[in-house]
């Protein structure tokens, strides 16, 4: 068992779950790796003292080049804006820290091309959280081992409905690409598409910002996105984006249908995996609900009984692990830097067909 110190830009939301997740993953899953919480960054001083008394960090600082730079902070986690990102991550690199970033993992394709390239020969991994549950590790199971056969479908979205109401002020999360819909919850599903079939090859997409004006000001981002994309393997592929659709609070849900069967999943019944199976007999044949249990992915380091569940803290648990398990072996873990840029690759792609109005190859961006 060896200790490691941890750094983590950003005490916000994301560092929060992220500061948790290292102070618990050692417990849960019994690492090699010991994460010590040495230093916290945050915009000012004040917060950055505030969230090291509250998270249990050693250290806090307002100047992320002095945490990447200490040299008792051997790992470095990005949880602050897009736009520190790449700063961030080549200034890590430089010094051979292995560094763990949140999605997306650049503000624009050339700054996630440009870490790429800094990532090279190092341990890079980019936070895609939400298809690390255990049903959704059991999905891409039923799909590589061919339950469902050869996919030809793919249907996902990733909708919520926190600026649903025109009257919702303004706020930063209006104004930016990377806070738009397209920036901020497309990638979810782009990842979890790519994870699930593979590499898109072509796509089709319309973007747009529904309520452009609102109280404080007005929008420059968009409210949802929708497009249709052709897979390398032949599939076709569906994906809607939303911030306005109402009712929906955690709506990352896909459906994949195959030459053999079917899978449907929904992130706000994230315990549970719809499988169909064309071959059960006919007086059987229809969805069956799984509940995920201790027979699934990563599931029994939290619970020993089955439909139990995990949350969403696990989730940030289980990258945890997987960041660590790089680290230790020196073997990548996906999702490196390199699957993160494919993630932004795509994105870009939706942006530019949604202004030509035209059909792009991914490739071509």
């Amino acid at each position: 068992m060896t200790e490691i110190g941890i750094g983590i830009v950003g005490g916000g939301y994301m560092g929060k779950a992220h500061a948790v997740a290292m102070a618990a993953v050692g417990a849960v899953f019994d690492t090699k790796l010991r994460p010590r919480l040495e230093m916290v960054c945050a915009s000012s001083d004040a917060s950055a003292e505030g969230y090291c008394k509250a998270f249990g960090f050693a250290r806090a600082t307002s100047d992320w080049q002095e945490l990447v730079r200490d040299d008792r902070v051997a790992a470095v986690v990005i949880a602050s804006p897009q736009a520190t990102h790449r700063a961030i991550a080549e200034a890590a690199f430089a010094l051979g820290k292995p560094v763990f970033c949140e999605k997306p993992l650049g503000a624009s394709l050339a700054d996630s091309r440009a870490m790429v390239a800094a990532a090279e020969g190092h341990i890079s991994m980019t936070g895609f959280n939400y298809i690390r549950t255990p049903a959704s590790q059991f999905a891409r199971q039923l799909v590589a081992d061919g339950t469902i056969g050869d996919v030809t479908w793919f249907r996902g979205e990733h909708t919520e409905d926190f600026l649903a109401d025109p009257d919702s002020p303004a706020t930063w999360r209006t104004q930016g690409d990377a806070n738009g819909t397209m920036g901020d919850l497309a990638p979810h599903m782009v990842n979890g598409a790519l994870a699930l079939v593979g590499p898109i090859r072509s796509l089709i997409a319309e973007v747009e910002t529904v309520h452009a004006v609102r109280p404080g000001g007005a929008v420059d981002n968009d409210d949802h996105g929708q497009m249709m994309c052709r897979f390398d393997n032949g599939a076709m592929g569906q994906m809607y984006f939303s911030r306005i659709t109402h009712g929906r609070k955690m709506g990352y849900a896909y459906e994949i249908t195959g030459t053999k069967g079917a899978i449907r999943f929904d992130q706000e019944d994230q315990n549970a995996v719809w499988l169909y199976l064309a071959s059960d007999p006919e007086a059987v044949r229809g969805f069956r609900k799984i509940l995920t249990g201790p027979a699934h992915p990563d599931y029994l380091p939290f619970c020993q009984g089955a439909g139990h569940g995990t949350g969403y803290q696990d989730q940030i648990i289980i990258e945890a692990r997987d960041f660590l398990r790089a680290i230790e072996t020196g073997t990548p873990v996906w999702p490196t830097f390199k699957d993160g840029m494919d993630v932004n690759q795509i994105i870009t792609a939706a942006m530019a067909s949604s202004r030509a109005k035209a059909w792009v190859d991914v490739a071509s961006v």
